[in-house]
Order: C-alpha cells, then sequence, then structure tokens
C-alpha cells in the first residue's frame, strides 16, 4: 500500500512539472514564434561559440605588443588596415582579438557566480518556505538584512580585502546577488507545499529532505532557470564595471571590462578603444535579456 502511495505521489508531482514546464516540442514552438526569443537564442548561441574557439577566430594574441601599429584606427577609417579589423589600442594590440578572448573571461564570471548565487539562494529559499516558522523569520531577516548592503560598495571592500581575481570576483558576484533567489524560491515552495502530492507525501511518511529534492526542488528549476538567465545580464555589466574600476580581473587577463578600461583616457583620440567592447556588452547583455524574456513567458505561470 505504502509503495501505490508513493507511485501515486510520484505520478502527480510529475504532471505537475510537466504542465509547468512542457515539453521540448511546445518549447521549439514557442520560440520560433516570439522574435525576440529566437534573437537572443541566436545571439547567446554566437557569443558562446566565439567564446569557446576563440582561440581559433582571434587573428592575434590578444596581448601581443607591436609598437609599429599604435592607435591604428579601423579598418574603414583612413589610415585603417585590414590586418585589424577593428583597430588597436595605446600598446598595439588588436582589439577584435582582445574582444574575442575577453568574451571566456566575462561570460565564466556571468555564469559561475549566478550558479553560487543559485546553490545559496535556492537552498535558504527551499529551507525556508518547506519549514517556516522561527527558522523562516530567521533566515528572511538574514536576507533583508544583505538586501541593505549597497552592492558596489560590498563588492570593493570585499576585493580590497581579498584582492582582485578571478576567483574572488565570482565568489563577490556569487554572494551579491543571491537574495532574489532566495525570496522567490521561498514564495514558490509556500504555494507548491499546500499542494496535495506534498500533502500525500507527508501524511505516508515520506522524510523531509526527500519531500524537498524529490517533490518541491523540481517544481522550482522553472522559476531558477528564469532568474539565472536575467542574473547573468547583470553579472556582466556589474563585472565589467568593477574591471573598468580596477578591482575586476587583472592584466595580463583580458576581459570586455579590462579592454573598456583600458580605452577610457582615449576617449577623445582613440574612440574605437572603448566603443567596441562596449558594444559587445550592450548585444551580449540584450540577447541574454530577450532570452530571459522568452523563458519568463514559457515557465512563469504568472504570465500566462
Amino acid at each position: 500500500m505504502g509503495e501505490q502511495s508513493k507511485t501515486i505521489i510520484d505520478a502527480d508531482s510529475q504532471a505537475y512539472m510537466r504542465k509547468r514546464n512542457g515539453t521540448f516540442k511546445r518549447w521549439s514552438k514557442l520560440l520560433l514564434r516570439s522574435k525576440t526569443g529566437t534573437v537572443g537564442l541566436l545571439i547567446v548561441l554566437f557569443i558562446v561559440f566565439v567564446a569557446v574557439f576563440a582561440p581559433l577566430l582571434a587573428p592575434y594574441n590578444p596581448n601581443a605588443i607591436n609598437p609599429s601599429s599604435l592607435h591604428v584606427p579601423p579598418s574603414w577609417m583612413e589610415g585603417g588596415s585590414t590586418a585589424h579589423l577593428l583597430g588597436t589600442d595605446n600598446l598595439g594590440r588588436d582589439i577584435l582579438s582582445r574582444i574575442i578572448y575577453g568574451s571566456q573571461v566575462s561570460l565564466l564570471v556571468g555564469i559561475a557566480a549566478v550558479l553560487l548565487s543559485g546553490i545559496i539562494g535556492v537552498s535558504i529559499g527551499l529551507i525556508s518556505g518547506f519549514y517556516g516558522g522561527f527558522l523562516d523569520n530567521i533566515l528572511m531577516r538574514f536576507v533583508d538584512s544583505f538586501l541593505a548592503i549597497p552592492t558596489i560598495l560590498f563588492s570593493l571592500v570585499f576585493l580590497a580585502v581579498f584582492g582582485p581575481s578571478i576567483m574572488t570576483l565570482i565568489v563577490v558576484l556569487g554572494l551579491t546577488n543571491w537574495t532574489s533567489y532566495a525570496r522567490l524560491v521561498r514564495g514558490e515552495v509556500l504555494s507548491i507545499k499546500e499542494r496535495d502530492f506534498v500533502r500525500a507525501a507527508r501524511s505516508i511518511g515520506v522524510k523531509n529532505n526527500k519531500i524537498i529534492t524529490r517533490h518541491l526542488m523540481p517544481n522550482v528549476i522553472s522559476t531558477f532557470i528564469v532568474i539565472s538567465t536575467l542574473s547573468v545580464a547583470s553579472t556582466i555589466i556589474l563585472e565589467s564595471s568593477l574591471s573598468f574600476l580596477g578591482l575586476g580581473i587583472q592584466p595580463p587577463t583580458v576581459s570586455w571590462g579590462t579592454v573598456l578600461s583600458d580605452g577610457r583616457d582615449y576617449l577623445a583620440t582613440s574612440w574605437w578603444l572603448a566603443t567596441f567592447p562596449g558594444i559587445a556588452i550592450t548585444i551580449t547583455v540584450l540577447g541574454i535579456i530577450f532570452l530571459g524574456d522568452w523563458l519568463r513567458d514559457v515557465l512563469d505561470p504568472r504570465t500566462k
């Protein structure tokens, strides 16, 4: 009888998850209907392709200095060269190659920081929403306290104390974005835990940790995906901002923020140094936002 009850509970839980997430075929059909979603997906796939195959696509080493080619303008301008399509910087380094290689670090930091945020936020949200009571109050007050800390100020202090590097940048960006996951996941859990399949699981003595991992977690994955997609965009911007201020990625490692920072002193004379990495950031962020908006429409039941 117990096994039969568990089978019924699992079937109900899986049916609810399928209803919310849909099938791959349905997603594909909805994606093709959404112009912004399609454009966003194509942009994201292109940026990922560039980052993965950067060594093959970049015409030069991003840190190769060429004293004979300082401040060469883009190829279509007077004095430009087809050898450097987007021009060179104050050290003769090829801008196109630096942008291509910069995509690796910017995407790595953005995705890794969001995963860290998700792990922390989803875990706290699941525990807080499921157990409720005193534990819920303590965890939510902790979240509120963390929200009161200015993100930029916290990031600057953290990086000043522990030193700027890729790892510390991922950690600080992950620690500044987890609160949104915790609050939204908690809200989802408060609703889901009152559904029949969760009540039935409790009635037959299923342990709390199994209820959380087998019944609650799969049903908040859609919320995590939507938040994560949009958070990657804001994280890339924040990473670029910190690198621009000199507290993010440090030379000789190349990121879009460092390339942008290198060109800030030459905006009046060599505008391309800062313009093209800025365009790369803008296009990438727009693509992620477009894709995130489409995922929100598909996965979030409140928009249906």
